[in-house]
Order: C-alpha cells, then structure tokens, then sequence
C-alpha cells in the first residue's frame, strides 16, 4: 500500500498539499483504520507526507528554498559517489546495468509511466552502488524518495522521459570510456529539469 501512495504521488495522481485521509484508504485497500494510520505514519517518515494539527496529512508541499536545498545536496551525494566508481568499467561490468536500462527503454518507447517509475529507479540504485559504500547509496536513496513530489510535475511533463532515458544512456558511455568529468556533470544535469520545473509551476512563470 504505501509502494502504490508513493506511485501515486510520483506520478501526480496525488498533488501536494493534497489531504490523506483515513477514511478514504480504508475504502481503497480494505483496511482496518490502525493500519491506515500506519501507513500514514510511514508516508510521513519517508518525508512523502506531512501532518498539520487538526487537518490531518497530506502530500508534502515545499517551499522554493526547501526545493533548492534538497536538489543541491542530492547534487553534492550523487557526484560524491560518481568520484568514487571504479573507473573505466567493462562490457561485463556494464552488462547488468545496461539490462536495467533495457527495461527502462522500454518502459518510455510504450509511454508506461508505472513501469518507467520503477525501472528508473533501478537503475539509479544499479548506478550508484557502484561507487561501493552502502552509506552513501542509502542516503542517495533516502533523498531522492524525499523529493518525489517535487518530482511529480515533470514526470508526465512532454519529453521529460525521452530526455532521462538518453542521459541514462550518455553516462553508460561515460562509464565504459571512464569520463569521470562527464559522469558527475551528467548526474548533475540529470536532477535539474525536475527541480526547474517544480520551481516554475511555484512561481506561476509559463513553461
């Protein structure tokens, strides 16, 4: 149940500030109402929901500098790990995470948002695991969950997808040519379009 909330809210079916209500995910799920609670709770841990005082939860808002803050240290953990890849890697070294981006591919060629969600996050969990420090790609992890409402808007955003899958594509090159350069601009690169646009849907500024 919270995998299928956080679906929801990556891919906009939830919007923030968008109330959770108890009542609703009882209906939903067929839940008994402590469990909804929990799941709740949980949705709150992950940082994908917020409870205000006599309102209840609902899907994480943020503020512009929040936004800003948690994409500039996303920036600084993902360019840490991208230092630290044994580069240049080989076919064999690559084939795995070339079989996850496979799967991404496909997911975009047949305008699957669902699986498009997932098998990007697989691959960005194939991706930086590769650095070798399990702290570092836990807190990867950990953070880029934090920002799915944010991610939200420019999911479904016209070529969005098209433009993930060919930068996914440009830092499997950079790896096996071991353009350590390329990969940390790239991992850069890859987190601004989500952040830019949450920004401008904030500030009512036109695409």
């Amino acid at each position: 149940m919270v995998g299928l909330l956080e679906e929801d809210i990556v891919l906009g079916r939830l919007h923030p500030r968008e109330r959770l209500i108890e009542d609703d995910l009882c209906a939903r799920f067929a839940l008994k109402r402590h469990v909804a609670r929990r799941v709740l709770a949980e949705l709150q841990a992950m940082g994908l929901a917020e409870h205000t005082p006599h309102v209840g939860a609902s899907v994480k808002a943020f503020s512009p500098d929040l936004v800003r803050e948690l994409y500039e240290l996303r920036a600084l953990l993902e360019a840490s790990a991208a230092a630290r890849m044994p580069l240049p890697l080989s076919d064999q070294d690559l084939a795995p995470l070339r079989e996850l981006q496979r799967e991404h591919d496909a997911a975009v060629a047949g305008g699957d948002l669902r699986a498009a969600f997932w098998s990007n996050l697989r691959f960005h969990d194939g991706l930086f695991a590769l650095c070798g420090n399990t702290a570092l790609t836990e807190a990867i992890t950990e953070y880029a969950r934090r920002t799915h409402p944010i991610r939200s808007s420019a999911f479904a955003y016209p070529g969005y997808l098209e433009r993930s899958r060919e930068q996914h594509h440009a830092m499997l090159r950079a790896l096996q040519a071991g353009n350590r350069r390329e990969l940390v601009r790239l991992c850069r690169e890859h987190l601004r379009p989500s952040r830019d646009l949450y920004l401008r849907l904030k500030s009512g500024t036109p695409g």
